[in-house]
Formats: structure tokens, C-alpha cells, sequence
């Protein structure tokens, strides 16, 4: 894999987002952690529909808790979280190869007592309008691979 990037949904819940992020995650030749309980079943038609027939190819990876997630990750890996109580910008962190790309589930995103634990590798996408809360899960992961992709070089 060429940037041996990981995105890491935490208990996501909307399967068209996780089915559109699968597909980007092959796309880029990226690994795909799931870490549970998931809103829905991986069988689950919408998630199929979103990740087309792509699923099959997919680096996909489930971890039955945060705790085993982490348990599982090699020390010392570049982490990066995603959420948009951060206050550096996205563009402003140096992605490396083998980076991963954690993301919070789409109703609550990332908890508030792990921004803290990781505050200096938290990291935000900017809203200019104040009307507007978040942004997509599939929207907001594909800005930042494609991101640490332009660092690393296509």
C-alpha cells in the first residue's frame, strides 16, 4: 500500500456513510477499522449499496472495543484524531505513512475524554458557517486522506 494509511470509525452509525467510506478506503488502497458496536449490520443493504461491490476487495478490520483497538495498534504509530472541538486545523498536522485517521461516530463524534487524553493530535475541519454543526462522516474522512495523500505525495 502506498501510504499504508488506517481510518478508524468509532461506532460509526449510518451505513451509507461507512459503505461510501469502505469504497474510498480501497480507492486509496487505505485499511478500514471498525471499532464497535456499530450502528448496523455489515450485511446491511444500504451499507452494500454505498460500497457497491467493492466491499469484498476492502482491508476491513473490526475491533470488538476501543480498548481492544488500541490493544491491537503497534506502539509509537502516528495517531490523528478528527473532531470539531479541536482547535489546529486538519492541513496543519504532517501526516506520515502508516498514520491513523480516528473519526467519532456521526451523532456525538469523538468523546470528550479522549480529545483530551489526545489534544495535541486532535485536529478539526473548518466550518465557515455557524449554521451548519458538522460535516458528513464520509465528507469529513475523505478531506483529510486526501489530504495526508497531497503530504505524502500521490
Amino acid at each position: 500500500m502506498p501510504h499504508q494509511l488506517h481510518v478508524v470509525l468509532i461506532e460509526p452509525e449510518i451505513p451509507n456513510n461507512t459503505g461510501s467510506i469502505g469504497r474510498l478506503c480501497l480507492a486509496t488502497q487505505s485499511t478500514l477499522h471498525l471499532v464497535e458496536p456499530l450502528g448496523f449490520e455489515i450485511n446491511d443493504t444500504q451499507l452494500k449499496r454505498a460500497g457497491l461491490d467493492y466491499w469484498q476487495h476492502l482491508d476491513v478490520v473490526r475491533h470488538p472495543s476501543l480498548d481492544a483497538f488500541f490493544a491491537s495498534i503497534p506502539k509509537g504509530v502516528p495517531l490523528a484524531f478528527f473532531s470539531k472541538k479541536a482547535k489546529p486545523l486538519y492541513s496543519e498536522h504532517r501526516y506520515q505513512p502508516g498514520s491513523y485517521l480516528i473519526f467519532g461516530k456521526e451523532t456525538k463524534g469523538l468523546s470528550e475524554a479522549l480529545i483530551r487524553q489526545y489534544s495535541g493530535q486532535a485536529f478539526r475541519i473548518p466550518l465557515y458557517d455557524s449554521r451548519v454543526r458538522s460535516l458528513n462522516l464520509s465528507n469529513a474522512v475523505s478531506i483529510v486522506v486526501y489530504e495526508a495523500i497531497r503530504q505524502l505525495g500521490s
